[in-house]
């Protein structure tokens, strides 16, 4: 069931409908998470055991984790000793850390099985049939990177202090709120779980806030994302036959295409939930408008950067420990996130270079705490357009690989970026046969799609001026209709549904 499509919409208005019109908050959370359990069946019916099971398992865990047994416990003499209340606490403490182990050993075990030992086990025994119906392969389920991550903070903000949660119903919905589960954001548990106790049905402005989320998410995904995906799925799938200049915009459009995509299931996701009465997190912030990679890093899929910050970047020191161990746990922490991005030597290549890239950013930042001059000229308009340029071509380059997984397909992109030509049958199957437009026009309307979104961040971003929601609610219909005449047919699936 595709966010952008007629049955998402037929299943949002009935699920509203009855979500709505119930007023006490436990059959509002079952509706909830029927509805998700549903969603989630249209895309992968199989994995929903699993799912369940693994929800179960970590609610459970989280309780034992957030027991209080410690000396202080009714259970416990309060007449006991200060040398006994210290043993006793030591003890507690070591149990704790074991389950908040075993819960993070299990999530990490799963995670990896499916991404990186399942597709060893596809290549090495591989089950062929001949019917496609009745052959068998390992597939990844759906969101299972998110949802994994989602787990492991649940459990460690526990073991860290916050309550665990004593009611299932609440966390189980939590978990599978399909407006997120698929492909985030990321949210805590107590984030949602104190909303839950609070919902109410969206004002006018908030319902039109809601349906404009969703109406630009589908302007993003639906119009601007799928047809940059056509040429850049053409580029890139006849890599031999194309030239450096359609190699460049190919790189450009694909920076562009992952942004608008992941951004515009964002919005509807959020749109969706405001819809419930929930506010999910936001998750970009104009990151192409970035003028360091660390700053790159606090804008693009922000969710992810918190997660990676306070659950591994933290824990390994963060910057408590000097300048070279600093860079170090920065580097790690991108190889990590390469890493959770998939099995493909690519992302791992992808992973270092960030690593490098923030590293790097560090000690310059470092040199620049120390020399004036230097700390001067970042801060005057051609260091900050130089830093801007820098930190942009760092990023769009390094999508090359992240595009291009295969080692061997990314390093003949990354050959071909300067002095080669293009094949001419390339050139007339793709600009002529399939856009109708020429490289030319193509780069035009790149720039124009660049120019609108600086506009917008200048606006939005900076100014902070946003339309009116009576506006914001003529143009959601308008939306729409524009995505209906002008997106691809059938579209294209969202990208990070494969990580």
């Amino acid at each position: 069931m595709n966010f952008i499509s007629i049955s998402y919409a037929i299943f949002l208005l009935s699920i509203l409908g009855i979500y709505w019109t119930v007023a006490e908050q436990k059959w509002r959370l079952w509706i909830l998470l029927i509805a998700s359990i549903a969603f989630y069946a249209s895309w992968s019916i199989q994995y929903i055991p699993l799912l369940l099971a693994l929800t179960f398992i970590n609610f459970r865990l989280g309780r034992e984790i957030g027991k209080n047994t410690s000396p202080g416990d009714h259970s416990l003499d309060w007449r006991i000793s200060n040398e006994e209340w210290q043993y006793a606490n030591a003890d507690w403490n070591s149990r704790r850390l074991k389950l908040l182990s075993l819960g993070i050993v299990l999530n990490v075990l799963l995670l990896l099985g499916f991404k990186y030992i399942s597709p060893i086990l596809n290549l090495v025994f591989p089950i062929q049939s001949s019917s496609p119906e009745t052959s068998f392969k390992v597939i990844a389920p759906l969101g299972i990177s998110f949802f994994t991550f989602e787990c492991i903070a649940y459990l460690i903000d526990v073991y860290r202090g916050a309550p665990a949660t004593d009611h299932f119903l609440k966390f189980a919905t939590y978990k599978l709120f399909f407006a997120k589960l698929i492909s985030g954001p990321i949210t805590r548990y107590h984030n949602l779980a104190t909303q839950f106790n609070t919902l109410q049905f969206p004002t006018a402005e908030r319902g039109t806030e809601a349906l404009w989320l969703i109406a630009r998410g589908a302007i993003k995904k639906g119009l601007l994302a799928d047809n940059l995906g056509i040429f850049v799925d053409l580029c890139f799938g006849n890599l031999p036959r194309a030239g450096s200049t359609d190699l460049w915009l190919a790189t450009f459009a694909y920076g562009l295409q992952l942004y608008l995509d992941f951004n515009g299931y964002v919005d509807i996701a959020r749109g969706t939930a405001l819809l419930f009465g929930l506010v999910l997190p936001e998750n970009f912030d104009f990151p192409y408008f970035s003028t360091s990679i660390a700053d790159f890093w606090r804008r693009w899929h922000i969710t992810l950067g918190d997660w990676l910050r306070n659950y591994v970047y933290f824990p390994l020191g963060g910057s408590r420990r000097g300048l070279m161990r600093t860079c170090w746990n920065l580097f790690l922490v991108m190889v990590i996130a390469g890493i959770w991005h998939g099995s493909a030597w690519g992302f791992f290549v992808w992973g270092i270079l960030h690593g490098i890239a923030l590293a790097v950013h560090r000690i310059t930042d470092d040199w620049s705490d120390r020399n004036e001059k230097l700390a001067q000229f970042w801060q005057n308009p051609i260091g900050i357009f130089i830093a801007w340029l820098l930190t942009q071509l760092m990023v769009f380059t390094s999508w090359i690989w992240f595009r291009l997984p295969n080692l061997q397909d990314s390093s003949l992109a990354i050959q071909h970026l300067w002095g080669y030509k293009a094949d001419a049958q390339f050139a007339q199957k793709v600009y002529v046969e399939a856009l109708t437009i020429s490289p030319y026009q193509l780069s035009w309307l790149l720039g124009i799609l660049a120019a609108c979104m600086a506009l917008v961040y200048a606006v939005n971003g900076r100014l902070k001026l946003e339309l009116n929601w009576p506006i914001k609610l003529v143009f959601v219909p308008l939306c729409f209709y524009i995505v209906w005449l002008l997106a691809p047919e059938g579209g294209l699936p969202y990208i990070y549904f494969d990580f």
